[in-house]
């Protein structure tokens, strides 16, 4: 798999911030690669810089010094109205809490991103039934979120995240807030999804059990990026 270029650069980054007239600094050389197809693990205690990481790998957030490369472009040094339209068309984000618009449907939660995209809403509700039925949710496109069971709420939220095509998929805990028995059915669905569509996956997580049964896992020390793979697979 790693033949092919990478989807998704980090190349040195570095990001502080001020606590009082203290700077703590959350990442210091941070770099890694990333390949389409890839479920890559991002582990490390809370405060070890994984949401900054994610913020910045999604352009929501600047470094301080470093680069971004998506699909070979430097993605930093473009301005607001750029980055945007690379979120919107090449980055996909699915978080703890689903984030689903209460007093929409489950289809139009995913059918408005699109649109705001610029795609039609024809075009955006045929990607909204096909990205529905990849997660087993056929027939629940008209529920509203409070309808919907707190699985299923994810798996919608996971929908909405890849109704674009991205070519990057950026995820926080995004089977945190699920009891266990649903999220290990949401995060096998994930893994399915990932691996036939060739999306690259940043999924930050606590789980051990979980980060082990992804391709890859990275691990933040010290401000960098630690390759942390093999050793997980020497523990199984």
């Amino acid at each position: 798999m790693e033949t092919s270029s990478p989807t998704i650069e980090f190349r040195e980054l570095q990001r502080t911030f001020a606590q009082g007239e203290r700077r703590i600094v959350v990442l210091e050389g941070a770099s890694a690669s990333l390949f389409p197809g890839q479920s890559v693990a991002l582990v490390g205690p809370s405060g070890s810089g994984k949401s900054s990481l994610l913020h910045i790998a999604g352009l929501l957030e600047k470094p301080d010094a470093g680069e971004v490369l998506i699909d070979g472009r430097n993605c930093l040094g473009l301005n607001d109205h750029e980055r945007t339209a690379i979120r919107r068309t090449t980055i996909g984000f699915v978080y703890q809490f689903h984030h689903l618009l209460p007093e929409f449907s489950a289809s139009e939660n995913i059918v408005v991103p699109q649109m705001i995209a610029g795609k039609t809403r024809r075009a955006a509700r045929v990607e909204a039934d096909k990205a529905l039925a990849l997660l087993g949710l056929e027939g629940r496109g008209g529920h509203r979120p409070g309808e919907l069971s707190g699985g299923e709420q994810q798996r919608v939220a996971i929908a909405r995240a890849l109704a674009n095509k991205p070519r990057v998929l950026l995820a926080d805990e995004p089977t945190g807030n699920l009891d266990p028995e649903t999220s290990d059915r949401v995060f096998n669905q994930l893994m399915d999804i990932i691996h036939t569509t060739g999306v690259a996956a940043l999924i930050a997580t606590h789980n051990m059990d979980l980060a082990q049964r992804m391709d890859r896992v990275l691990t933040l020390d010290a401000g960098k990026i630690v390759e942390v793979t093999e050793a997980y697979k020497a523990l199984k």
